[in-house]
């Protein structure tokens, strides 16, 4: 299991294979790659700023590749966020998955994926023409999530972080 939050664009290929590196179980890789859109809610999109709280984010998102792996036993998770400011057609995020077959390797990248969505404290903040505007999960984001048994929380879902949100995970 590898978490990384970082500035730096990341290279797909040499991600995936390192996440398959020297490992004869694994028989499938799904993949995920959010990127940056131009356009979102009518509005053209300029840039997107992805602000996160060190410590708390990489803990939230160990805890969804653990979960990840428990779900599907024998898979290994790898999720790269990107933070800072973005623009239209850069890479935000990859998740990988590996499992001994398809169905698992599919199915533990789109929990993570509709996990992260929701529960990970990413905060995200759209410039577009109209002006700044914090972005929202949608409610078809927390019903992704609730196919899996889990109650949508609002720990990042838009909102800017709050001294709550940070006290959590301080050590």
């Amino acid at each position: 299991m590898t978490v990384r939050v970082q500035t730096a664009d990341f290279d797909l290929t040499a991600e995936v294979a390192g996440l398959r590196a020297d490992n004869p179980k694994v028989g499938a890789i799904a993949c995920f790659v959010g990127t940056v859109r131009d356009l979102n809610e009518g509005e053209r999109v300029e840039a997107m700023e992805l602000e996160h709280y060190p410590g708390m984010t990489e803990k939230a998102l160990e805890a969804i590749a653990a979960e990840s792996r428990r779900r599907w036993p024998g898979s290994d998770v790898l999720i790269v966020h990107r933070v800072g400011k973005l623009y239209p057609l850069d890479q935000i995020v990859l998740v990988a998955t590996t499992a001994a077959h398809r169905g698992d390797a599919f199915a533990s990248c789109e929990f993570v994926m509709d996990y992260l969505k929701t529960q990970a404290p990413f905060w995200k903040k759209e410039k577009t023409d109209a002006g700044e505007r914090w972005v929202d999960a949608r409610s078809t984001d927390d019903a992704a999530l609730a196919r899996w048994g889990i109650e949508p929380g609002n720990s990042g879902a838009g909102a800017s972080p709050s001294n709550a949100d940070r006290a959590e995970y301080d050590e």
